[in-house]
């Protein structure tokens, strides 16, 4: 039998020998975490336990898959194989295929999918004739998801008055009622979801002694990965498996716990200790992945938690480079920044393209990066996400723009004639079709003029298409006298699109409406590319909605180029990067209520779960960091003043390299550069005074940010501006976002200037 330990080091060989008792192995990022697991298999497999009795429980198939994989080379393929390794789900699932009769369940019960159980609840919607705006699926899904990992049977959650008052006050009292006929349909279909997995292994060790006392007996050896990510139903499943023999060993960092909004609970390895008394906790500290230098930096954020075990983690690796700053004067400048970075980088030191990852906190923040490596050439890859002009609402809000400039787009006409939901069904669109073929004649042509054809279709439906040929007719009408974003934002607003996505309050609804705020930043940005400096000609004339089209189908073609591509730049959430390491790291979009999002803010706990995304993120580098953050960023096609993240300032000053012009002007320019940029927005940077963010309800359709900032301007007024210095203004033209300023500055003369870039303080 070969010594297959030789190759650990001491701390690693600890925690691979304590086989009896229960232990916790704390792994900083880069320790060599699943090299304990497989090592710690492979070791009781050479000390004769039978493969048979020890389970290992994972997160992912890929992570079982590498750790059986490591396994096989290390002792051989027969016994590995023989081991219970796998996720939650699949172990549970197996369990319940042999014992799930005693629930009421055949052996060949079926899996719900996401998809499966979201089509079930629309079908349940539809037939208690509940509205679907109100009732979203993934709404309700989410809703009986949280409740089955905190074991809320549907009976139960009926039963407890503050959860049913809570959809009450919600808008969405009949959620206890979906969850029960979903619950009662998923059990006739014999059919289990991904969640009843786990709810329904739970009930079977609670109510049947002798199924417990059995695989507690079976699973004499329990290994669990990521420990630090398992919800209260996994613990509470884990903890009743393991309570006879004790022989249990999680592994995880709790600095790495970042799927709160999933249901993870961090208290689950931080009080681990409490259901073990005599626990033997062993920390990996030595980071094999990291530079002195991101290791060191990523230490002095996370050291501002106050829930965590406490670690050192260190590097016997190069120093290595300083976390580089990028700061940028707005979000799309902040993503040409970044291409021209890594352009340089491969030109200087010849490097692939996959060695370079950016991430970001939100999925819509990947447009700005794409379109700037688009311009350079560089192949990119989206992961955990469509690349943005591919998602879903972004086709379906541009193919309203397609079919307002060109009204014969019939693949555009088919896509949104009916979204959102105008009582324009298939069947009724089957029959425009068929009459369009027989008469020879496009889509529009049969609609714009459906009285003259023999449809076949009731009045009312009659009425909803010339609804809608009216609307198309009313936007097309403003093509070439509204500029590119306000005819874009007024398509997306009146269309219902906006309501739609704003009313599904789930994290996907969420994203989808973040990502739609995106593209109409987009097109601002786009609609003032000649004329989005501060000063005025003459000669400006608008941008136009078909112009930006035109510049995205170019794009987009773009993106549709070397299926087979295997060396690209890797885009992705943060969350997506988890486990996954690049020699280059490009953090963006740094800013207070970005990152950390503004929905942290609510809680210590939830601004601590942001800070531990922000260490992952760190991390996840090999050799060199860069972040970056922009001065102003479009929400909602406004340029609205940011603050940069609070998490730059946590980064001790010997690790980080600012922009060349701060340094130059201060010895301790970290402080001074946070300082200006302090008093520059008005904001106060710990977060008590939030930065004016415009919403869907407050802003959008009211009153821009800008208009906001502007009011108080008045002819005669002294004012100070950052470039043009002192001055007084002669006269104020215009309103709202085209509000104009002529300014007479001294020793510099007139000026005419766009208020809403302007900035101008008064005196």
């Amino acid at each position: 039998m070969k010594d297959i330990l030789k190759d650990l080091n001491q701390a690693q060989l600890k925690a691979v020998e304590q086989t009896e008792g229960p232990s916790m192995v704390i792994a900083g990022a880069g320790s060599g975490k699943t090299r304990v697991l497989t090592y710690r298999v492979a070791h009781l497999l050479n000390l004769g336990v039978d493969p048979f009795n020890i389970l290992a429980l994972t997160f992912t198939n890929k992570a079982s898959r590498e750790m059986k994989e490591r396994i096989i080379k290390l002792v051989g393929g027969t016994d590995a194989r023989n081991v219970w390794m796998g996720t939650f789900h699949s172990i549970f699932a197996r369990i319940l295929r042999i014992e799930g009769f005693r629930l009421g369940y055949p052996s060949n019960y079926s899996i719900y999918d996401t998809d499966d159980s979201k089509r079930l609840i629309k079908a349940i919607i539809k037939e208690q004739n509940l509205d679907n705006k109100i009732y979203a699926p993934n709404y309700v899904l989410n809703r009986i998801s949280a409740a089955k990992i905190n074991l809320i049977s549907a009976n139960k959650y009926k039963n407890d008055f503050e959860i049913m008052n809570a959809d009450k006050m919600a808008g969405k009292p009949k959620i206890g009622e979906l969850y029960s006929i979903y619950a009662k349909r998923c059990k006739k279909a014999d059919a289990m979801d991904f969640d009843d997995l786990l709810f329904n292994t739970n009930i079977l060790f609670r109510d049947f002694a002798d199924v417990l006392y059995k695989y507690q007996q079976k699973f004499k050896y329990i290994l669990v990965d990521e420990y630090q990510d398992t919800n209260y139903v996994q613990y509470l499943i884990v903890k009743n498996l393991a309570a006879n023999n004790e022989n249990i060993c999680v592994v995880g960092d709790d600095a790495q716990s970042i799927y709160g909004f999933r249901g993870a609970n961090i208290q689950n390895i931080l009080n681990f200790k409490n259901d073990y008394p005599d626990l033997k906790t062993f920390k990996l500290e030595q980071n094999y992945r990291s530079t002195k230098t991101i290791v060191n930096a990523a230490n002095s954020i996370i050291r501002n938690n106050k829930d965590q075990i406490f670690k050192e983690i260190w590097t016997n690796n190069s120093e290595g480079n300083k976390i580089q700053l990028i700061k940028a004067i707005t979000d799309g400048e902040e993503g040409t920044l970044v291409a021209n970075s890594i352009f340089e980088q491969k030109m200087n030191f010849q490097l692939q393209n996959n060695a370079f990852a950016v991430l970001y906190r939100t999925n819509a923040q990947s447009r700005a990066i794409e379109e700037a490596l688009r311009k350079l050439n560089i192949p990119y890859r989206i992961f955990g996400s469509l690349s943005f002009y591919k998602r879903k609402e972004i086709k379906d809000l541009l193919a309203y723009y397609r079919l307002v400039i060109n009204n014969k787009d019939e693949e555009a006409l088919i896509r949104i004639i009916n979204y959102p939901a105008r009582g324009i069904g298939k069947t009724t669109l089957d029959k425009i079709i068929v009459t369009a073929d027989k008469e020879n004649k496009s889509l529009w042509e049969i609609i714009e003029n459906s009285s003259k054809y023999n449809l076949n279709i009731n009045t009312g439906t009659l009425s909803k298409i010339s609804t809608f040929v009216i609307k198309i007719k009313s936007f097309s009408a403003q093509l070439k006298k509204k500029n590119a974003f306000d005819l874009a934002k007024l398509i997306a607003s009146s269309s219902g699109i906006l309501k739609d996505l704003y009313e599904d309050k789930t994290p996907e609804g969420l994203s989808r409406y973040e990502n739609i705020e995106e593209l109409l930043n987009a097109i601002k940005e786009f609609s003032e590319k000649d004329t989005n400096e501060e000063e005025l000609t003459e000669n400006n004339s608008i941008t136009t909605l078909d112009e930006f089209m035109q510049d995205v189908a170019l794009l987009t073609d773009a993106d549709t180029k070397d299926k087979e591509l295997t060396d690209y730049v890797s885009l992705m959430t943060v969350h997506a990067s988890k486990g996954l390491e690049f020699p280059y790291v490009y953090i963006v979009g740094l800013e207070e209520n970005l990152f950390p999002s503004i929905q942290s803010l609510n809680s210590r706990a939830d601004m601590e779960e942001e800070r531990r995304l922000f260490y992952v993120a760190l991390t996840r580098a090999e050799q060199r960091v860069s972040i970056s953050y922009a001065e102003n960023r479009y929400r909602w096609g406004n340029l609205t003043i940011c603050e940069p993240s609070r998490f730059i300032e946590e980064i001790e000053n010997k690790y980080i390299e600012l922009p060349k012009k701060t340094s130059i002007h201060t010895n301790n320019f970290k402080n001074d550069y946070f300082n200006k940029n302090k008093k520059q927005s008005s904001l106060n940077f710990k977060g008590k005074k939030l930065n004016k963010i415009t919403t869907f309800e407050n802003s959008f359709f009211n009153n821009d940010f800008s208009d906001q900032l502007t009011d108080k301007l008045q002819t005669g007024m002294k004012v100070e501006h950052q470039r043009f210095g002192k001055g007084k203004i002669i006269s104020i033209e215009g309103t709202g976002s085209n509000k104009k300023a002529t300014v007479f500055f001294n020793g510099i003369g007139q000026k005419q200037l766009l208020l809403k870039f302007a900035k101008l303080k008064i005196l």
